[in-house]
């Protein structure tokens, strides 16, 4: 995977219609897993990654 095709959380975050805010907790309490942190703690998102995790999340809460 290419670094270039990583989001921010702010970009991910517009592109879900989510709050960076919800994004980033669910990342810190585990439900959400980030493609990667970088050494200054950010984490970087791959769009489709956690499209999955989000129906993955959705399926088992019903």
């Amino acid at each position: 995977m290419a670094a270039d095709r990583l989001l921010t959380t702010g970009q991910l975050a517009r592109e879900l219609g989510l709050h960076a805010r919800s994004i980033a907790r669910w990342a810190q309490e585990g439900q959400l897993k980030p493609t990667l942190v970088t050494p200054g703690g950010q984490y970087r998102w791959e769009l489709e990654d956690v499209r999955e995790q989000l129906r993955q999340l959705r399926k088992r809460s019903d």
